[in-house]
């Protein structure tokens, strides 16, 4: 079939030279990386990767963010303290348990 459809997109020119960069070392131009993802649309009936909305706590984190309300740490090890405090743990070294309850409230 005849390749004539045009595609149109402004995009920021560092992400541009950047992704290029990417096809290049796929040994792919533009063009066709673009192809490779409609076919993949096409054929898979969506995106080739997850697209989600956030959930409410996940917007309130952002909003938080956005305002400059949220509590900043200089390290994972004094976000690990203060989580241990939190939940009534005695504060010391980063154990893994300071590790499981970081990573746990991450994924909230």
């Amino acid at each position: 079939m005849a390749k004539t459809a045009m595609i149109n997109a402004r995009i920021e020119p560092k992400l541009k030279k950047e992704v290029e960069g990417v096809f290049q070392r796929l040994g792919l131009n533009t063009t066709q990386a673009v192809s490779l993802f409609f076919r993949h649309v096409k054929n898979h009936r969506g995106l080739p990767f997850e697209v989600k909305l956030p959930n409410a706590a996940t917007r309130r984190a952002i909003e938080a963010a956005r305002k400059g309300t949220v509590r900043r740490f200089q390290s994972a090890s004094e976000l690990a303290r203060e989580l241990e405090v939190s939940r009534g743990l005695s504060p010391g070294p980063l154990s893994s348990r300071a590790t499981e309850i970081l990573f746990a409230s991450a994924s909230v």
